[in-house]
């Protein structure tokens, strides 16, 4: 029985890692850590990393859906006490990204944008796509999420532009804004677009426009319960592994 500390865990994706673990024979969620304590819990939330520390508690593995600015904190705790982690967290700064890059040289951390199966494999196809295609085709990103989401564009657009950027011999520049601009489209540039309403759970598109022809990609995530599952499968596959940065590519080829 794996044992899980799951950060965040009083978010919606929180709440579907619970749900996600519960339904599983081989893990569970031992506590918590959330500022939230008012609602109740089947397990003992703590405030930070640094009180599950002082309870003497363990786990083998911890899952974090929390906020960009408690991963710091989350990170000492997992090296120093040679915790793997999943890395789930969207928002990050290019500070916070470096130091899970740091972190991953003391302790085993899976880090990816979207915890989806469906979205690695986007990932792949769009890089196959730009590989054939080449520079003959305008490459647009449209991403739509609900309308309580923080980060825009959403870190799976970024993860899926820059995987595109990378078939790229001089890389692509990003635009996120035309409005202020009076000129033509670039054709070094891929454009992002964030859309935010209701309860959109995630949609992507990718968009290779072409002379009389359009290629679209696209991955429509209908609930929460994907991420969750994905998160958990990350969290098991940790277990034993060395210290190291694992994404969904290592997931997929450790199934395979």
């Amino acid at each position: 029985m794996t044992d899980i500390l799951l950060c965040g865990c009083m978010g919606r994706l929180g709440r579907a890692v619970t749900a996600a673990a519960a339904a599983r024979e081989d893990c569970r969620v031992i506590a918590g850590i959330d500022l939230n304590h008012a609602a109740a819990s089947p397990f003992p939330i703590y405030s930070a990393p640094r009180d599950f520390h002082e309870s003497r508690a363990k786990a083998d593995v911890i899952i974090d859906f929390s906020n960009p600015a408690a991963l710091p904190e989350l990170l000492e705790y997992a090296a120093a006490s040679c915790t793997p982690a999943v890395i789930a967290t969207t928002g990050l700064n290019d500070t916070q990204t470096a130091l899970v890059h740091r972190a991953a040289e003391r302790v085993p951390l899976f880090f990816s944008a979207n915890m989806s199966l469906g979205v690695s494999l986007l990932r792949e196809l769009a890089k196959k796509a730009a590989r054939v295609l080449g520079d003959s085709f305008d490459i647009e990103i449209v991403e739509m999420h609900h309308n309580q989401k923080l980060d825009a564009p959403s870190g799976t657009a970024l993860m899926l532009a820059e995987a595109i950027s990378s078939e790229f011999e001089q890389g692509l520049r990003y635009e996120y804004d035309r409005h202020p601009r009076h000129e033509k489209r670039g054709k070094a540039e891929i454009g992002l677009h964030a859309v935010r309403g209701g309860t959109i759970v995630g949609e992507h598109e990718i968009i290779f426009a072409g002379h009389d022809e359009i290629l679209k990609l696209s991955h429509s995530a209908r609930s929460r319960d994907v991420f969750a599952t994905g998160a958990v499968n990350a969290a098991l596959f940790l277990i034993g592994k060395p210290a190291g940065l694992y994404q969904m590519a290592d997931l997929v080829g450790d199934e395979a």
